[in-house]
């Protein structure tokens, strides 16, 4: 590996070098955001839980290619529509040492569920988790599913003893300003432990020498780092401080490749960047409009979209490194998205839609933006609030670190926000979770769609998701997702506006394995001599 720092070590320093195992490799990393938590069911966000997928693991794992692959659950049958027997790994130990068996992964089912829990769409309140034996446990549904373990390889199992233990059976939630012990410390099967851990400053992961799968990698400690200022960042990589930063910038894509010892590693994701509005409360609670809520109105939900010039964003904002998209969904899920079309930016039309609505000379409301979360977040919510001033809307835009932003805007925090900017990535790679999650109603406690944070509501789309759950027949199941989107589409309910690219920065000596879905596994990572 590159030398990073170069001292005189003598004496007692010297022996202590020549004792340490000449193979040891230690593997430094920065992203945007802080691991604020290490709970793995508190927040519901890729960073968080892509981060602690190297700590705990669930019944089911995904491969580079994000194809599903048994993990604490060896192997599982369908013994009927409604009933689905897992068959669970035998011989693993919690990083503590305690056997992992069928009570953790009840005792799991029932906390990912519980109040505080961001995780609830994992698995329906009314799936019965039956007990066969030690290693057997069964699934009972109310209805087929057959794509109950989509969701599952961050639905992470946790040590039922251990929680108990140190009192963290509840979960501690986004917007909790107390954690417990278990957003404090971690005890995982998966092939990393957490040494130690400081939220917003460092978080350091050795490897599990006892785990019961395959590491392909070499690394021997992981260093994890924030470093929320995109010059810093890539200045880190840039001087060999660091082995690998995301995201990288993209207007210093060709910095990180044109220097000595760098690379940037670049490609497609699945996430969508959309913009969100408050539809349910009959007055916006950020806004001067007084005695009613304007985005009730398909009008100005529509001149907002026509408002905003996403191919210029992509352009100028995202230097290319996007695809404008009609849809909340990228059209790598979603056989039929090329039937879709993004309205038409149209600020004439805009300004028309406005006046009709009751609303000639526009009128002020509040964003909320995280700025350290998406690639040019708090640049995309600047733009954005630029061309709605030109129709006459003012902005007051509120960005803000993801913590506070998720505590904010989240159902912990009773959906403080009247329009705000979000990002998805559907962990389940297919449309339902799309409609489950983002795209049906919800009461305001986020039962429901519980990151339908607008709260908008159409029986129709809710019902359309229902049939999609059941349906095994792909053509018949693509046209029913079609209609939930036409639906959505046609009542711009949500401003869909583009597919992020990726945009890591490497060193040459390391080789990593880049997932569509932004996560980085420390068990692929390999440092060259």
């Amino acid at each position: 590996m590159r030398i990073r720092n170069a001292a005189v070590v003598t004496g007692v320093a010297a022996a202590l070098l020549a004792a340490a195992p000449a193979s040891a490799k230690t593997f430094k990393y920065a992203f945007q955001g802080v691991l604020s938590t290490l709970e793995p069911y508190a927040l519901n966000e890729t960073f968080t839980l892509g981060t602690l997928g190297n700590v705990y693991e669930g019944l089911v794992n995904r491969d580079k290619e994000l194809q599903i692959q048994p993990a604490l659950a060896e192997s599982w049958e369908i013994l009927s529509p409604t009933k689905w027997r897992f068959h669970l790994r035998k011989g693993v130990k919690f990083h503590n040492g305690n056997d992992f068996n069928a009570d953790d992964v009840i005792f799991s089912a029932d906390r990912v569920r519980s109040k505080g829990s961001d995780l609830t769409t994992r698995m329906g309140a009314d799936v019965k988790i039956v007990k066969i034996d030690d290693y057997t446990v069964d699934f009972e549904l109310p209805s087929p599913n057959p794509i109950l373990n989509y969701e599952w390889e961050d639905w992470y199992i946790l040590d039922k003893e251990w929680t108990e233990e140190h009192g963290a059976v509840s979960v501690t939630s986004a917007s909790d300003t107390s954690p417990n012990f278990a957003a404090l410390n971690a005890n995982g099967t998966g092939p990393y432990k957490v040494v130690s851990h400081e939220a917003g400053v460092k978080t350091v992961f050795e490897k599990n020498e006892n785990y019961w799968g395959k590491i392909e990698g070499n690394a021997d400690t992981v260093e994890f780092t924030p470093i929320a200022q995109d010059a810093t960042r890539v200045a880190a990589l840039l001087s060999g401080e660091m082995d690998l930063v995301y995201p990288v910038p993209v207007q210093d894509i060709p910095r990180v490749d044109g220097n000595e010892g760098t690379r940037a590693l670049t490609g497609p994701e699945l996430r969508t960047i959309f913009l969100g509005m408050d539809q349910r409360r009959d007055e916006l609670l950020y806004s001067d409009v007084k005695g009613k809520n304007p985005f009730k109105d398909i009008r100005v939900r529509k001149a907002f979209y026509q408002a905003i010039d996403e191919g210029a964003i992509v352009k100028k904002v995202m230097r290319g490194l996007a695809t404008p998209s009609a849809l909340m969904i990228s059209p790598f899920m979603f056989s039929r998205s090329g039937e879709f079309e993004r309205y038409p930016y149209d600020p004439d039309a805009s300004r028309k839609l406005l006046a009709e609505a009751g609303y000639p000379d526009g009128f002020s409301v509040g964003m909320d933006c995280p700025n350290d979360r998406y690639v040019n977040d708090e640049a995309i919510c600047q733009a954005v609030t630029a061309y709605l001033a030109r129709v006459g809307i003012k902005v007051d835009l509120n960005a803000q670190p993801k913590a506070k932003y998720f505590a904010k805007i989240l159902a912990s925090g009773n959906y403080d926000t009247s329009f705000y900017l979000l990002g998805w990535t559907p962990n389940s790679f297919d449309a339902y979770n799309v409609l489950s999650s983002l795209m049906n109603c919800r009461d305001d406690s986020g039962e429901g769609s519980p990151f339908n944070n607008g709260g908008w509501c159409d029986e129709e789309v809710d019902e359309l998701t229902a049939k999609v759950l059941v349906e095994n027949d792909k053509e018949t199941r693509d046209n029913m997702i079609y209609e939930a989107f036409k639906k959505a589409n046609d009542n711009v309910y949500y401003i869909p506006l583009h597919q992020q690219g990726l945009a890591w920065g490497v060193a040459d000596d390391v080789e990593v394995a880049q997932r569509a879905d932004n996560i980085l596994k420390f068990r692929y990572v390999e440092l060259k001599d």
